[in-house]
């Protein structure tokens, strides 16, 4: 039940950002408990078990309470004051500038950090550092769905469109997303759907928790969702079910598109895929014959080596059908971290500025220099993306601050990127557990956690809502605010680093007027009266866009583009060798590298560890049991974890979550192959072969 004495909040994990109010308990276990708010409309009370047992990570059992420094004796970390910890990390990228130049110092940060932190990081790399290096995990999560949106739209934001449209559309494609295990209170959405007589089809290789909801539910081969799209395309097509009209009226590109999807004939896109005629044709027939309708992605066909182009034939499905600009119908992404649109909006991201403008954009430059106070001349270009940042490292990149990420789990092809992490010359982390990434550090400075800071996050929908402080954080622990004012000062920037939020975010707000994310009109209080705003929102007397698109496209004409794009195989095909296809994902009780969940017992208790997922007649074949250890090798390592036998997934497929470090560490396995325009790794597929342990 609610209670009026609690202060009103928002979860620490997924990009939902569950609305929920915390009250002080003054327990040292958890020193908060959650509170249902029912108030906030994206969860209306309901919370996945992460959520409710959040409260956990704020015990001083489990976090960092002091820096930690890395002892020139013994090599272990050792405790140290806030003046000594500071020193040594501006000794260290002073040092690293001095020797080998500003792009010697590298940043990555985090899709959790909160707008005024990603902005302050941004800025501090660009104005203090003065390096380009600079890139964030969240380039691991929906950078194929923005570059597509991009191409096709001239604007990318996660969702066109608020959450509560999804029930009221008559046909809803959701492509390689699990929301019952990663989003469990969205799941509700899609329930409402079939309710409301709408209709649901899941396209994901593995019959899931949430393929079980569906209506319709199309298993293709790993790394084939491109092919699966440009098939249905190319029925649309021969049985005249185009929206001309709107293809005429909205639209350019069409007959490129229209000829590249005419060259997958179902009977092609069959062998490639797997997915029968029969099945294409009843998808494209449900999809068509509803009033309206929605294509909604994931990490499934996005986390791969061509993601982008992926991504843009659904989007040209939905264009073609005229299922896009228009009242309860569009595509959308669903956001992983949370905030994970926010956090590249506003300047983490290697090659842009806050308000999403680009950087090498001499009037987004301009703009943005003269808020900060700086030449545009002394602003940077851009850098490198995330893993290729990564795979620099100990290279030309001798020195790294990390915000909030756990690369060591988190990164592909991870044993070579734990080793590029080690062999840096200077590694500062800042989180608030010792997390697989900060044990390697030679400074770890402990910050605040979200129940314990005010700041805002940027959501799926695109809805900037509110995190308030409700608790005191303990003595030893700062905000990641004022840790960037306390290095900006002692490298000689005396101002522009304030530590209050509100005060950043109204930097923020003018850095970002009249970009293309334009926060000018948000302020902390319409937010929280409010319950959230949606950007663009120019100016204070504006209500903010829930709904992009509707009128016109973010194109120079008002027209949407069609790509035209073509199947090309996975960057890694199976082989006599390496025969069976591994993809990777998540499970309902942990969380991205499970840095902060795997330190909660009652999700522990539920997901204690990895497991390998395989068909039966697969584990027949190589002779393995229910619960027998089994190595899983690639070309880049081995990783070592339970046989969990299940007719739910392909014969030709093993899944493994990648939540954990050590000999079950899946990252280990999964190729870095990059798509060529979102520079996004390929985590979704690449070849193993199975061996009993």
């Amino acid at each position: 039940m609610s209670d009026a004495t609690a202060v009103p909040t928002h979860c620490p994990y997924c990009a939902l950002q569950c609305g929920m109010s915390l009250r002080p308990t003054g327990a040292p276990e958890a020193p908060a408990e959650v509170v249902e708010r029912t108030d906030f409309p994206v969860n209306r009370g309901a919370l996945c078990g992460k959520g409710r047992t959040a409260p956990s990570l704020l015990s001083s059992r489990v976090r960092l309470t002091e820096p930690l420094v890395r002892s020139p004796d013994t090599g272990a970390l050792v405790p140290a004051s806030w003046e000594e910890a500071l020193a040594a990390v501006a000794d260290g990228l002073r040092r690293t500038r001095a020797d080998h130049g500003p792009d010697a110092v590298g940043v990555f940060g985090g899709g959790g950090l909160t707008n005024e932190k990603a902005y302050g990081l941004g800025k501090f790399a660009r104005v203090v550092l003065g390096t380009s290096q600079i890139d964030y995990n969240g380039r691991f999560c929906m950078s194929s769905a923005a570059a597509a949106h991009q191409r096709a739209f001239g604007l990318d934001r996660g969702l066109p469109f608020p959450l509560e449209d999804v029930p009221r559309t008559g046909c809803v494609i959701l492509v390689g997303s699990n929301l019952a295990e990663t989003m469990p209170p969205a799941l509700r959405y899609l329930t409402e759907l079939r309710e409301n007589g709408g209709k649901l089809i899941v396209v994901d290789p593995r019959r899931t928790r949430t393929a079980e909801q569906a209506d319709l539910h199309l298993a293709p081969r790993p790394g084939t969702d491109l092919a699966l799209a440009l098939g249905m395309l190319h029925l649309v097509v021969a049985e005249g079910r185009v929206d001309e009209e709107f293809v005429r009226e909205r639209t350019g590109g069409w007959e490129a598109a229209r000829a590249g999807a005419m060259s997958h004939w179902p009977e092609q896109v069959e062998r490639i895929t797997g997915v029968s005629v029969p099945l294409l044709r009843e998808a494209v027939a449900t999809f068509c014959d509803a009033p309206t309708g929605m294509v909604l992605t994931a990490r499934g066909p996005e986390q791969q080596s061509k993601g982008t182009d992926t991504v843009g034939a659904w989007i040209n499905l939905c264009l073609a059908t005229g299922r896009a600009g228009r009242p309860l119908s569009g595509y959308g992404c669903l956001t992983g971290q949370g905030n994970g649109q926010g956090g590249r909006e506003h300047g983490q991201k290697a090659d842009q500025l806050p308000g999403y403008r680009k950087l090498d954009d001499p009037a987004a430059r301009a703009h943005v220099a003269g808020v900060w106070g700086v030449d545009p001349e002394s602003l940077p270009g851009p850098g490198r993306s995330a893993y290729e940042l990564l795979d620099a490292l100990g290279g030309d990149v001798r020195a790294l601050l990390l915000m909030g990420s756990n690369p060591v789990v988190s990164a592909p092809r991870a044993a070579h990127v734990e080793g590029r992490l080690r062999s840096l010359d200077f590694l500062v982390v800042a989180d608030v557990v010792l997390s697989e990434t900060a044990a390697l550090a030679d400074v770890v400075l402990p910050v605040t956690q979200w129940a314990e800071e005010t700041g805002t996050m940027t959501n799926l929908e695109g809805r900037v809502l509110l995190r308030r402080r409700a608790l005191t954080p303990p003595a030893g622990v700062r905000s990641d605010l004022e840790v960037l004012h306390g290095l900006a000062g002692l490298l000689g920037r005396e101002k522009g680093f304030p530590t209050d939020p509100e005060e950043v975010f109204e930097e923020l707000r003018r850095a970002s007027a009249g970009g293309p994310a334009d926060y000018s009109g948000i302020d902390y209080r319409r937010v929280e009266e409010e319950r959230g705003v949606f950007w663009p929102c120019p100016g204070p007397d504006h209500p903010g866009t829930p709904r992009l698109f509707l009128d016109r496209f973010a194109t120079a004409d008002g027209r949407a583009r069609f790509v035209p794009v073509t199947h090309r195989a996975a960057a890694e095909e199976t082989d006599a060798e390496y025969p069976v296809v591994l993809t990777t994902g998540r499970v309902v009780s942990q969380y991205q590298s499970g840095a902060q969940t795997r330190r909660v017992e009652e999700l522990n208790a539920a997901a204690p560890g990895p497991f390998v997922e395989l068909h039966p007649r697969l584990a027949e074949r190589i002779g393995v049991a229910e619960g027998e250890r089994i190595t899983v090798v690639s070309r880049r390592g081995r990783a070592v974890a339970p046989a969990r036998i299940t007719a739910s997934i392909r014969p030709d497929t093993v899944f493994m979550p990648f939540h954990w470090a050590g000999e079950g560490r899946a990252n280990t396995l999964v190729n870095p192959a990059l798509d060529p325009v979102s520079r996004m790794p390929e985590f979704k597929v690449c070849a193993v072969r199975l061996e009993r342990a």
